[in-house]
């Protein structure tokens, strides 16, 4: 097949075109490079089957000419920075919602009719089921990246009634890995090599959160790929289990071999639209067939040698 991935040169996306570079397909990224890395394309630049465009996903006329030819497309492109939302509450609207509607009006443009999103577990909110399942009662929005996630999944749904399009939405727990560069473990490992004495942590670090392995959550998605239907599916993904924030920063400070003075912001939320409790019921995709390999611990440990190995991904942002 001919796949069209949007954020490609990022941690997911460059991580998905290798793989599917390697089962045979043709493969065009289309990357402004506001986050991603020309460096997680080096090997996919190699091979016959690969195009790289760049361009910005608002750019419906650049999309279009980039997206001609291609059969499915995998969108990744976000900004996934909630953390700053209020400070740029435009910046979700637009390279989230905006840009997704834009993506959605050039595959009916170009004639195609399928999609698999990257949706988010922080369109959850702060629910009060645990673990959380895709039929959820939905609560406030917390966040503005999630609010915005929301929004995208329910353009995809449109258009999938209004176009007899084909989606899956994957809301995901956070993901960890190697190629890994956003978020509190990324952000924990920087601040220890610059001093490794001391570690500051936002909230009180009994925040309870999930995570999966990259490669289990790619997994999941070629696996809904073979068997998704006409029309609207959602599949949360992540692994059975859950940890405390200061369980991840054990298992850091193991890897790394230190033994820092640990100081705390307090409360229960580091940040407004910290959920203090992310665990999602992946029942759904279990039934299927489908079920991890690596435990949030393994995540965790793999994510920091890539990071130790690699630092030149901790100095670039």
């Amino acid at each position: 097949m001919h796949y069209f991935i949007t954020g490609g040169a990022g941690f997911i996306g460059s991580t998905l075109v290798d793989r599917l570079l390697g089962q045979s397909h043709t493969v065009t990224v289309y990357d402004n490079f506001s986050t991603g890395f020309h460096a997680f394309l080096d090997h996919a630049k190699l091979h016959p089957g690969f195009r790289l465009v760049v361009g910005d996903l608002l750019d419906r006329k650049a999309l279009e000419a980039a997206m001609a030819g291609a059969e499915m497309v995998y969108h990744f492109s976000a900004n996934a920075d909630v953390r700053f939302g209020t400070e740029r509450p435009d910046k979700d609207l637009q390279q989230n919602t905006v840009a997704t509607f834009t993506v959605l009006e050039a595959m009916r443009a170009t004639g195609i009719q399928r999609i698999a999103f990257s949706s988010t577990g922080s369109i959850y909110g702060e629910p009060s089921i645990f673990p959380t399942p895709e039929d959820a009662p939905f609560p406030v929005q917390t966040s503005l990246y999630g609010a915005s996630k929301l929004a995208c999944e329910g353009l995809i749904a449109a258009y999938c009634e209004g176009f007899g399009f084909q989606g899956v939405a994957f809301r995901f727990v956070s993901v960890l890995g190697e190629r890994y560069t956003h978020g509190h473990i990324f952000d924990f490992c920087k601040r220890l090599l610059d001093n490794p004495a001391t570690l500051h942590i936002l909230g009180n670090g009994k925040q309870k959160k999930s995570y999966i392995y990259v490669q289990d959550c790619l997994d999941a998605m070629q696996f809904i790929e073979t068997k998704a239907q006409p029309g609207f599916e959602v599949y949360n993904l992540g692994v059975d289990d859950y940890i405390e924030v200061n369980d991840s920063v054990r298992w850091i400070t193991e890897t790394m071999g230190l033994e820092p003075t640990l100081s705390y912001a307090g409360g229960e939320r580091g940040w407004i639209g910290d959920s203090p409790f992310i665990y999602l019921d992946t029942t759904k995709i279990r039934s299927q067939g489908w079920s991890p390999k690596l435990t949030i611990r393994q995540g965790v440990e793999r994510t920091i040698r890539w990071l130790l190995d690699n630092r030149w991904a901790l100095e670039k942002r």
